[in-house]
């Protein structure tokens, strides 16, 4: 990871109920000092320097505005208005309103300054980080980073305004990054081409929010795991500090949603997971024998049809001849069965899973988004409390509900998993159970107990020594009652506890 320096620490406080807000500390510190309280804001933000790019000008005014304008200036610093492009942001930022957090918003110039040592990380640079990167900077943010793993296709330029035909095969997160910044003046956007699991808990905890541009449940679950691992508990379970608040984006065709995350206070990511349905996976045997919809004919052409006449060939889903091929081989076994609706557009959808992706929906997403960040920023409004839904098919109006946190989660409540298998049960079967299981919904399960490993799915070598346990029968590796310490990739490095007891 990338740690920075430790900074100077905000000071301490009992957090009042429903209101998280992380410090804005100029040096963050690697993991993240108590939660500062609404008052501090205004003397952080009073020793931040006025950019140069800023211009102020007075209001014309007659005598008795005059008059006003002096006593305004005893009570608030006031500094007229923001001329070019911060002139919006001038009419949120420049005058106190009925929303504003009490003791936590002092309108004036300072808080655009103090936007500028705001350290924000976008995670995911497609459609929706795209946009999220450009309104983060042209909302003031000037200290960004972002990080993705994927590079640019051809595809993409239908919705990712921040590329271009040149730019097909660069990663996205290094040409995001560079087109942002010759753009907007002053901001400062650190691209980072890797996979989120490549950093560790110093490059995260860096960051005073995080916002998420991501198009899986897996990776959210991941990011979700590894900010609830930042936080900082005292014995009675009270948070005390490495809060990192997380504003989570999703869009798929018309429909979209918005949420803040104040990790182990509010519901995390893992609370909701019952949102999202497990990806639907066909049996082999119904692709095989008895298919009844195109998706079946498609799937049954990539994965056996081509394991069969084209084994010594891996698939390229962006070779034009090979989804030619699926396509043909898919409409023949649509005709044997009478099955309509194979096209090629339908073949290319299944076979690269593609998830719809409508430009306006990304762009009213991100907005929301980045209003979220801003918010949690300047304490100018409350947070949204907390999951916003985009309904575009079904009208204008966007649909907000609080989530509630589930007390048993695994993330940020750890609660203990209890088990029960038969005696005679094998550690594989335990495995199978905990991937199968819907409250669990694991993918690849590591297994402990206190005194030894029973089987690790990574790295390679650790696999195969110890993948002779998966025959073993439970009762000869652990005992009845006796606790497993379980960690999965899908969990970052958190673990969850698992009682396993045999049944008669």
């Amino acid at each position: 990871g990338r740690g920075r320096e430790a900074g100077p620490s905000p000071p301490t406080f009992t957090p009042p109920p429903l209101t998280y807000y992380p410090s804005p500390s100029p040096s963050p510190s690697p993991l993240p000092s108590p939660l500062p309280s609404p008052s501090c804001l205004p003397s952080y933000f009073a020793q931040c320097s006025l950019p140069s790019s800023i211009t102020l000008k007075k209001r014309g005014r007659g005598q008795k505005g005059l008059k006003r304008e002096e006593k305004r200036k005893e009570k608030k610093r006031e500094g007229g208005k923001m001329e070019g492009r911060w002139s919006d942001l001038g009419q949120l930022l420049l005058r106190d309103g009925p929303l504003a957090v009490a003791g936590g918003f002092e309108a004036g110039p300072q808080v655009l300054a103090g936007l500028g040592e705001f350290k924000v990380l976008v995670v995911g640079a497609g459609g929706l980080g795209c946009e999220l990167l450009k309104n983060l900077a042209m909302s003031g943010f000037k200290q960004i980073d972002v990080i993705d793993m994927d590079t640019i296709e051809i595809t993409n330029l239908n919705r990712q305004f921040l590329f271009r035909k040149s730019d097909v095969k660069k990663p996205k997160a290094e040409v995001a990054a560079r087109f942002v910044m010759e753009r907007v003046e002053g901001v400062s956007v650190t691209s980072h081409f890797c996979r989120i699991e490549e950093k560790d808990e110093d490059f995260y905890s860096q960051f005073n929010c995080i916002v998420l541009g991501l198009d899986s449940v897996e990776a959210r679950r991941w990011m979700n795991a590894m900010v609830c691992s930042l936080v900082e508990k005292d014995e009675d379970g009270d948070v005390t500090g490495g809060l990192i608040p997380v504003v989570d984006g999703g869009t798929e065709g018309f429909k979209g949603h918005a949420r803040v995350i104040f990790p182990c206070v509010t519901a995390c990511f893992e609370c909701t997971l019952d949102l999202f349905p497990p990806q639907i996976k066909f049996p082999l045997c119904t692709l095989a024998e008895t298919p009844r919809t195109a998706a079946h004919c498609i799937e049954w052409a990539k994965l056996i049809l081509w394991e069969k006449e084209r084994a010594d060939e891996a698939i390229d889903t962006d070779n034009p001849e090979h989804i030619q091929w699926l396509y043909e081989a898919s409409k023949r076994r649509a005709a044997e069965y009478g099955i309509e609706g194979v096209t090629l557009s339908h073949t290319l959808g299944v076979v690269k899973n593609i998830i719809p992706a409508i430009a306006s929906t990304n762009a009213i997403v991100a907005a929301a988004c980045t209003n979220e960040v801003l918010k949690i920023a300047t304490y100018a409004a409350p947070a949204m409390e907390d999951y916003l839904m985009y309904v575009g098919n079904a009208g204008v109006n966007t649909h907000t509900f609080q989530a509630e946190r589930k007390d048993d989660c695994l993330v940020c409540s750890k609660r203990v998993v209890h088990l029960s298998l038969p005696r005679s049960a094998t550690l594989q079967a335990l495995v199978e159970e905990l991937k199968e299981n819907s409250s669990l919904r694991l993918k690849g399960p590591s297994l402990r107990t206190a005194e030894k490993t029973l089987y690790m799915t990574s790295p390679p070598s650790l696999e195969e020594m110890t993948r002779p346990n998966l025959d073993k029968a439970l009762h000869e590796l652990v005992s009845d009652g006796g606790e497993l310490s379980v960690s999965d990739p899908v969990l970052a490095t958190a673990a969850i506890s698992v009682i396993v007891s045999f049944s008669s």
